[in-house]
């Protein structure tokens, strides 16, 4: 395996494994109705190219978001209206309709805004052409921000909260150097987003500053950062069985999590640590490192009536017999946190 100039993780492919690597890709995706998240860049113009050849009669929709930001993203939508159309394919377009604070995060609540509409309309599940150069990326920002063990999952973790639409990525396994090299074999058109060489994104610092001097420094560095957000998904997955099985959280049917105290009266602020932020995530709380330290030595101590303010305006509160957590932001918060 060496890095070339397009990729972290993968050895430069011949055309025919290249096609043949995204399409075992999609060929793991079980049958379903899906709505393919399109932003008219390359590797999303691979994912709609190769749907539309291989499973082209289960998309219900390509859906593509025009942010407003300038002429590159109104052609790369227009871009995609033109390719869904000839390729027979119904297609969903949005644009921003009204003012936002520019930045990386105003816009990607925006598009996830439109795709969970779109997904819940039509009962489809999001498809992304996130690659494995992009979980890089993602575990890198993640190490950056102080992220433990459940954030180093990356895109890898499996986000299930009620009213949350499902988002599979079927390219994540995939490198970049297969993308590019698919796009080459099929004669893909695609639009590049100039803002992505602008290094005031840190997602861009890390993508052509950080990653590539970590990898000359330490070559393999993106491929150990793919296994270990591969390993951190696993030990969530393991973590979320052993919650279910040993205090078995409920969900009510407003949405807030309840956890009957007698079950956790054993743990000290550690394991707090460990548990609160998995309980939260499956109500669409994301807690900061302040919060779970905070509700961590709250916990073993609480009484009833006691209450712990998280962000975005949720809570936990404990009862005469149980643990409440409850949200009160958007569930679009939650989404643009992963």
């Amino acid at each position: 395996m060496r890095r070339s100039s397009d990729g972290y993780l993968s050895h430069v492919p011949s055309q025919s494994e290249a096609v043949s690597a995204v399409q075992g890709a999609l060929a793991a995706l079980p049958s379903g109705r899906w709505l393919l998240a399109v932003s008219g860049g390359r590797d999303s113009m691979v994912l709609l190219d190769a749907m539309a050849s291989a499973r082209g009669h289960e998309v219900a929709a390509v859906a593509t978001f025009d942010h407003g930001t300038g002429r590159a993203a109104t052609r790369a939508a227009s871009l995609v209206e033109r390719r869904g159309l000839e390729l027979e394919l119904p297609v969903v377009s949005g644009t921003v309709d009204a003012p936002e604070p520019p930045g990386e995060a105003s816009w990607r609540h925006l598009r996830w805004r439109f795709l969970r509409g779109w997904a819940e309309e039509l009962d489809a599940t999001i498809l992304t052409a996130h690659t494995a150069d992009d979980q890089v990326e993602t575990v890198v920002q993640r190490i950056l921000r102080g992220a433990g063990a459940r954030g180093l999952a990356g895109m890898n973790a499996v986000v299930v909260a009620p009213g949350l639409p499902t988002v599979l990525r079927p390219l994540l396994g995939v490198a970049g150097t297969v993308i590019a090299d698919y796009a080459t074999t099929r004669s893909l058109r695609y639009v590049t987003d100039p803002t992505n060489r602008d290094r005031k994104y840190q997602r861009n610092r890390v993508r052509h500053d950080i990653l590539p001097a970590l990898e000359r420094a330490a070559p393999g560095f993106g491929a150990w950062c793919a296994d270990l957000s591969v390993r951190a998904a696993a030990w969530r997955t393991a973590l979320a069985s052993l919650v279910d099985s040993g205090i078995g959280p409920t969900i009510t049917g407003d949405g807030a999590l309840v956890l009957w105290a007698s079950r956790v009266q054993a743990l000290g602020a550690d394991e707090w640590s460990v548990i609160w932020p998995e309980l939260a995530a499956r109500v669409g709380v994301v807690m900061d490192r302040r919060g779970i330290a905070r509700a961590s030595a709250w916990a073993p101590r609480s009484k009833p009536g006691g209450e712990v303010q998280l962000s975005r305006g949720a809570t936990i509160r404990r009862t005469a017999r149980t643990f409440v957590i409850r949200a009160s932001a958007t569930l679009a918060n939650y989404i643009d946190a992963q």
